[in-house]
């Protein structure tokens, strides 16, 4: 007779994860530029965070570091990276992660500290929250850009106060309200933090990110990015004042604790960063354009502006058939439910990318006017 396993309450907790229409499994597929093959399927990729779409490079890849940066991990190729990314940011130094949210782990949670106060967007990413939690600090969470309740919760009695938020927030596809948040910090004494992995190489002159779109970049104390979804190449990085960054350095466990992101990869994002950038942001917008006027003739009620475009189903199960119903037309976009966004706010993300020909938005909308119908009209 089999021993009965300890771990039996895992098959509980799977039972309910699925009876609450929550259970998530991976699926396997190939990408080629806007699409992807699924069980030899092909669809168009509605899913992708590789906003630009800057056409491969070749690459000869190196021996790996095999090392943390602290130890022999550090190629020479981070600092040429962290210069320019420092300018693009206006700030004065930058400090390159291996993944954008061990980016916010480790710049977050050595900056702020037991007996600091942090105010955090309740729509911020799972990687902020975590990395407020690591802190130590005190968090107090503020109405999703309600500015009212961010300025009534800074609470003066603290040494150092943080306002973390998104510059795109990465399931409403929405702007943060920047511009009154760095006001608001100016007049209270506290520092602004800016995760912008959806804005960045996308929004500002040059695709210098939200902070410069919304004219507030010299107002942010410490930016906080990705190299995986608008460059289309993979690890994270910080950008502020040299102290700050020594300080990371110094203290951010996602650096010390770690082996350095492999120098092939930092020199793939210094050739994309160096890249006619501006050719493929120019043509995301007019995708983003085509597709949001497209989806609004349809029916659909959008309020994003940017190329994060959530249509907001609601049921977690309606979601679900939702998605099921535009692969088998397809069209690969995911339904996204609950933690990822608030139960009863299930809602398909789409993601505009500068692959996506006129071709495929419009097979893309004529797949959603058919959805609309099975699925909105109710």
């Amino acid at each position: 007779m089999a021993l009965k396993s300890r771990l039996g309450f895992v098959d509980s907790e799977l039972k309910q994860i699925k009876q609450n229409h929550l259970y998530r499994k991976l699926r396997y597929g190939t990408i080629n530029g806007a699409k992807i093959t699924i069980q030899q399927k092909n669809l168009i990729n509605l899913c992708s965070n590789d906003y630009l779409g800057i056409p491969p490079l070749r690459m000869k890849i190196k021996q790996m570091q095999s090392s943390s940066r602290l130890v022999s991990g550090n190629d020479k190729s981070y600092q040429t990276l962290e210069k320019k990314l420092a300018r693009h940011k206006s700030q004065e130094t930058s400090l390159i992660f291996p993944t954008g949210y061990m980016a916010n782990l480790g710049g977050i949670s050595a900056i702020a500290k037991a007996g600091d106060l942090i105010l955090s967007d309740e729509l911020n990413h799972a990687s902020i929250i975590e990395a407020c939690k690591l802190s130590g600090a005190k968090i107090s969470i503020y109405k999703h850009n309600n500015m009212e309740d961010l300025y009534r919760k800074l609470k003066p009695n603290y040494k150092n106060k943080f306002v973390i938020t998104e510059g795109i927030f990465s399931m409403d596809g929405d702007f943060s309200n920047l511009k009154e948040i760095t006001e608001i910090a100016i007049k209270t004494n506290a520092n602004t933090v800016l995760d912008d992995a959806h804005g960045d190489f996308i929004e500002g002159l040059d695709g210098k990110g939200t902070g410069n779109y919304l004219g507030v970049s010299k107002k942010i104390d410490l930016y906080i990015s990705s190299l995986s979804k608008g460059l289309g190449s993979f690890g994270g990085y910080i950008s502020s004042q040299k102290n700050v960054i020594d300080l990371c350095i110094n203290k951010s466990k996602t650096i010390i604790y770690t082996s350095a992101l492999p120098s092939f990869l930092v020199e793939y994002s210094l050739k994309r960063f160096e890249s006619n950038r501006e050719k493929y942001r120019k043509k995301l917008h007019a995708n983003k354009k085509a597709l949001l006027k497209g989806l609004n003739e349809i029916g659909y009620s959008i309020n994003s502006k940017t190329h994060i475009i959530p249509i907001i189903v609601g049921n977690e199960k309606t979601a679900i058939n939702f998605g099921k119903y535009l692969l088998k037309k397809g069209v690969f976009a995911q339904p996204i439910r609950y933690p990822t966004v608030p139960k009863n706010k299930a809602r398909l993300r789409i993601s505009v990318t500068a692959w996506l020909s006129p071709r495929d938005i419009q097979k893309s909308l004529e797949v959603f006017d058919l959805a609309f119908n099975k699925f909105m009209k109710n």
